[in-house]
């Protein structure tokens, strides 16, 4: 696939998915779904953060760095992927009122490490 295609398949699936969470907000009632509205909800907005992140996070380390565009692509993507993450497991601890600064720390921090682990485990390459 060209980066080309990539990009625009990338932006028309985020804006389906942002799209879709905000038919779920309008739609769905959560009391009234149960269970299946609340994943209906927090995976679509998984999905439009990720989507976002990862077209965010790629223009931007296109303006900032030299390695090559599939690292940054793959780089991009897979932040996307921990920043979804962390959000969407803060909603679900705020929700579950159980969201405390220290388990946004220790939540972070083991995204965070996740990445270095992910980082440090890639192959160099040469610009």
């Amino acid at each position: 696939m060209t980066l080309k295609k990539y990009l625009n398949l990338m932006t028309i699936l985020t804006i389906i998915c942002w799209l879709a969470w905000v038919a779920v907000i309008i739609f769905i009632n959560p009391r009234g779904m149960g269970l299946i509205g609340f994943i209906l909800f927090y995976f679509s907005l998984f999905l439009a953060i990720l989507g976002a992140a990862s077209l965010l996070g790629f223009i931007v380390r296109t303006r900032l760095n030299l390695k090559p565009i599939f690292v940054q692509v793959e780089l991009a993507f897979r932040q996307g992927i921990w920043l979804g993450l962390v959000i969407v497991s803060m909603l679900i601890l705020k929700g579950l009122d159980l969201l405390r600064w220290w388990n946004f720390l220790f939540l972070v921090l083991f995204f965070v490490v996740l990445e270095f682990f992910f980082l440090s485990s890639q192959r160099k390459y040469k610009v």
